[in-house]
């Protein structure tokens, strides 16, 4: 029941995060280039990769990760809202603006992912 606990407090606080960025961006940016979406699935999978190497190598608090990273982050990012904007993309016939999208997300997300991974472990080697 804990753990439900901190995935619902994590996930609320992680959805005013994404709302707080997103209405950051100017609306015009946002509608066409889609970074509202892009920026925090791409801001969360750096910090994802982060955290992930942090607890796997230094901290053993189960809740904290489950907070982190199941809650905040799955809270913050969201696939959702792309899947979403993608059929607007094709509804809209802007398939050069999907693949750009779809790739953007998923290479950088990726090697942002893998990027906050390693940043993590060079850290935790440098500390010791």
């Amino acid at each position: 029941m804990q753990n439900i606990l901190l995935v619902a407090i994590g996930g609320a606080i992680g959805s005013v995060f994404r709302y707080i960025l997103t209405a950051s961006i100017p609306h015009q940016i946002a509608k066409v280039y889609l970074f509202g979406t892009l920026s925090v699935n791409l801001i969360g999978s750096l910090l994802i990769g982060l955290f992930w190497g942090i607890f796997e190598h230094q901290i053993g608090n189960n809740s904290l990760r489950i907070l982190l990273i199941v809650g905040i982050l799955g809270g913050f990012t969201t696939f959702s809202s792309f899947s979403l904007e993608m059929v607007n993309l094709l509804k809209q016939a802007e398939y050069r603006n999907a693949i750009l999208y779809v790739l953007a997300t998923n290479i950088f997300g990726i090697g942002l992912a893998i990027l906050g991974y390693w940043i993590s472990i060079k850290f935790s080697t440098t500390q010791v």
